[in-house]
């Protein structure tokens, strides 16, 4: 399996924001990679639209 096509600068900011390090990053399984990058993103629209939510309330 040859590595992931990634820039470095993105290698980086996945390794960090998925708590894995680079090395397992640039040989892990791409739908492995893209399941986790899912669940990221939908972890940080929760916490997002949990803010959103909150705020509005205060104008209506």
């Amino acid at each position: 399996m040859r590595p992931l096509q990634i820039s470095p600068e993105t290698a980086l900011a996945l390794s960090k924001q998925l708590g894995v390090p680079l090395e397992h990053l640039m040989h892990m399984p791409q739908h492995i990679l893209m399941q986790k990058i899912a669940e990221l993103s939908k972890k940080n629209t929760d916490a997002d639209s949990g803010k959103a939510g909150g705020e509005g309330k205060d104008e209506a």
